[in-house]
Parts: structure tokens; C-alpha cells; sequence
């Protein structure tokens, strides 16, 4: 299932869109990092990419000059600088190196902020190629216009969008840097009725985190994606669970995001100490939680091959202080640490300088994290169980 905002994938694929990364400061000290990207208004001007060897990450090394010049030389011909940078990345053989734009970098911060523009709907693909409305934003666009879960979604401005992906679809629903109250007409089917839908697409808030109170009186807590606010959300959520009450922490799909705000979800099951150690062109730096989490309550933490950078440095904190049992699939594994610049034309090169570990010092970039119990049908299930096993009421 895919939400309104985030189709996340590794930008090191060099896809388009606003995807949710692994970003640190170049500010960061010791046990911090900033809430966003660090430099909204002027980026570092001598930022240099250093891919650890081994690591995964690829060989490469970027100096911020070499790309300026690339991008300087293209806008001098006419050509696209943004463009040329990125096949300097590319060579480069920085794995997770990517350049955006001006638009795609103003989209990205929107990302990173909890906002997007859209219509207010999460998608899926069917069995059968259909795409099906999986979740509709309560105050959005497609709320108003009475679209439900389960509606097949059959065209977007006309085009079938039966055998594409979801995040193909959700990409028209989006629309190619389209502004709110643009429009967009969605064919939509409910049974034997069929209609066509004008949706205005409007500035909404991503909805991150989902509690839910299970059968058994457990709570389940569903983090697609770390935006800002993200990790208060989560510790909110965990001081108003009822005594006694374990809880199911949902990490699959999630791509990462704000560092600070997986920090501060950990700090919620965790009295202080370390979260994560990782490097800064070879500087040794580290993140530690903050004094005051719940450590009694029992605790399970769902990932699959969609956790990934922030997700996984929370899913890997965890584990290996022995706060959480971690059920399901190997982790993606996308431990990068990043650095933006800024370049002549606007856009922004993102460049690997560096990887985080594990408290218990384990890579994770190429890597991923194993999980505790390894289970690949019917994740969930096996994670109730085993909750219960802990005395957690699933």
C-alpha cells in the first residue's frame, strides 16, 4: 500500500519525486542532528562525499567543486545543470548520491515537513492488476467527494491505470508539480456503478503515525514514514497505552526520513544511552535517547525489506539493547550518512560522507537488519504471538 505523499524508495536509484532519505546536518554535533535538512537557506559550499570502502555504498568521491563546474558548464551551453551533476554522481559510483532540482528539493522538504499536495487517498494494486483506494484521508479532497476504501480507481485524467503501479498511480493522482486546487478527474468504480470524480488537490498533512487498539488489548503503532513531529507522536502514543498493554511497533514500508525524529521514538522505550554511532568524513560521532522511556513494557517491532535509514537505525537500536523483539524480514539496509549541496542553478546534490552502526557497532548499509524471528508469510500474526509470549496482551 502506498500513502497520498509517500511512494519511498531509494533516491540513490536516481528516480524522480520526493523521496524520504537518510539526512544529516552538517552542523551535527556529538549527540544531535537537526530536525531538517540543514541549510534551508544556503547549503555548505564544500561538502565532499566519501564512500566508506566495503561498505556498499560504492567507491566513489565527489568534490562539491567538480560538481559546480559540471553544472556551471551545462548552463553555460544552454544545457540542464541539474542533469549534468547528476551523471558526475553517477560515475562516481556513490551508491546513494542523488541531485534534485529546485522543485523536486522544495517537494522533498515538504516531505520532510509532513505536507503534500494531493487528494488525500493511499493506493494499492489488487491480485488482479486493479488499483483500489486502500485509505482516504479524513478531511481531504477525496473524503469530501465520498470516495471510500475498497472504490477501484480506474483512470486519471483519462488514462487507465489498470497494470501500472501504485506508485504510478499515485504519482498522476499528485500530478508533475501541480499546485493545490489544481484539478484532477479520477474514474472511479463502487460495484456496477461507475462515475467520474473532479478532484482538487489541496495542501494536506501526512498522517505518519496510526494507533490501534488490537482484540487483546494491545496497541499497535503504525509509523509509515519519519516526518516532523513523528517521534512525539509515537511516545504520545505509548505513555496513553493502558497499563500492562505491550506494544506492536509497525516499521514495515517505512523509508526513513528525519533522523531526530527516529532518535526521539526510541527515547520513548528507552532510558537514555545509546541509539546509533556513525561518521562523518571518518569523525566518529554518536546519538543517544533521552532519559525517561518506558523500558517495562513488552515490545514488539515489526520490519520488512521496505524498513529502511531511519527506520532501520530505530529497529536496530532496539534490538540490540534488548528492548524489543524483532520480527519479520531482513531490513533493506540503507545506513548512509548524507550530506546537501547547494549548486549555481538551485538544485541540490545529496552526497554520501559517511555510515551509522548499530549500538552494538553492526554496519547496516548493504547489509540490512536480521530480525529476531525471521517469518515471511503472515508477519503480523507471528508478532502478536509473540507479544503475547511476553506478556503483552496482543
Amino acid at each position: 500500500m502506498l500513502g497520498p505523499e509517500f511512494c519511498t524508495r531509494p533516491r540513490g536509484a536516481r528516480s524522480r519525486g520526493a523521496a524520504l532519505t537518510f539526512v544529516f546536518a552538517s552542523v551535527l554535533l556529538a549527540a544531535a542532528v537537526t530536525d531538517r535538512l540543514p541549510h534551508e537557506e544556503n547549503p555548505p559550499e564544500r561538502s565532499v562525499a566519501r564512500a566508506v570502502p566495503g561498505s556498499g555504498a560504492g567507491r566513489g568521491e565527489v568534490d562539491q567543486r567538480e560538481l559546480a563546474r559540471a553544472a556551471a558548464e551545462a548552463m553555460a551551453d544552454g544545457k540542464s545543470g541539474a542533469k549534468a551533476a547528476e551523471e558526475v554522481v553517477s560515475r562516481s559510483g556513490d551508491r546513494w548520491g542523488v541531485v534534485y532540482d529546485q522543485r523536486e528539493y522544495e517537494e522533498f522538504e515538504q516531505a520532510l515537513d509532513g505536507r503534500y499536495t494531493g487528494v488525500g487517498l493511499s493506493a494499492r494494486r489488487a491480485a488482479d492488476g486493479r488499483i483500489e483506494v486502500a485509505r482516504v484521508q479524513g478531511g481531504g479532497p477525496a473524503a469530501r467527494a465520498g470516495l471510500r476504501a475498497g472504490d477501484r480507481i480506474r483512470t486519471v485524467d483519462g488514462r487507465r491505470v489498470d497494470g501500472r503501479s501504485a506508485a504510478e498511480v499515485v504519482a498522476l493522482l499528485r500530478g508533475e508539480g501541480a499546485e493545490p486546487g489544481s484539478p484532477v478527474v479520477v474514474g472511479v468504480q463502487r460495484g456496477t456503478r461507475a462515475w467520474t470524480e473532479t478532484l482538487r488537490r489541496a495542501s494536506l498533512a501526512t498522517e505518519d503515525v496510526t494507533v490501534q487498539r488490537l482484540s487483546g488489548g494491545a496497541l499497535r503503532i503504525k509509523v509509515a514514514a519519519f516526518t516532523k513531529g513523528t517521534g512525539l507522536r509515537v511516545r504520545d502514543a505509548v505513555r496513553g497505552a493502558p497499563e500492562g498493554a505491550g506494544v506492536l511497533l509497525d516499521l514495515r514500508g517505512n523509508g526513513g526520513g528525519l533522523v531526530t525524529e527516529a532518535v526521539t521514538a526510541a527515547s520513548a522505550f528507552l532510558d537514555g544511552g545509546l541509539v546509533a554511532t556513525y561518521d562523518v568524513h571518518g569523525k566518529d560521532r554518536a546519538l543517544y535517547a533521552q532519559p525517561g522511556g518506558d523500558t517495562g513494557r513488552p515490545l514488539v517491532a515489526l520490519v520488512d525489506g521496505g524498513t529502511m535509514s531511519a527506520a532501520e537505525l530505530l529497529a536496530g537500536a532496539l534490538k540490540d539493547r534488548g528492548r524489543a523483539v524483532t520480527v519479520g524480514a531482513r531490513t533493506f539496509g540503507k545506513g548512509a550518512v548524507q550530506l546537501p549541496s547547494r549548486l549555481p542553478d538551485g538544485s541540490v546534490a545529496e552526497l554520501t560522507v559517511g555510515h551509522y552502526r548499530t549500538p552494538a557497532g553492526h554496519g547496516v548499509d548493504g547489509r540490512g537488519i536480521v530480525p529476531d524471528v525471521v517469518v515471511a508469510d503472515r508477519a503480523e500474526e507471528r508478532a502478536r504471538t509473540v507479544l503475547s509470549g511476553l506478556g503483552g496482551r496482543s
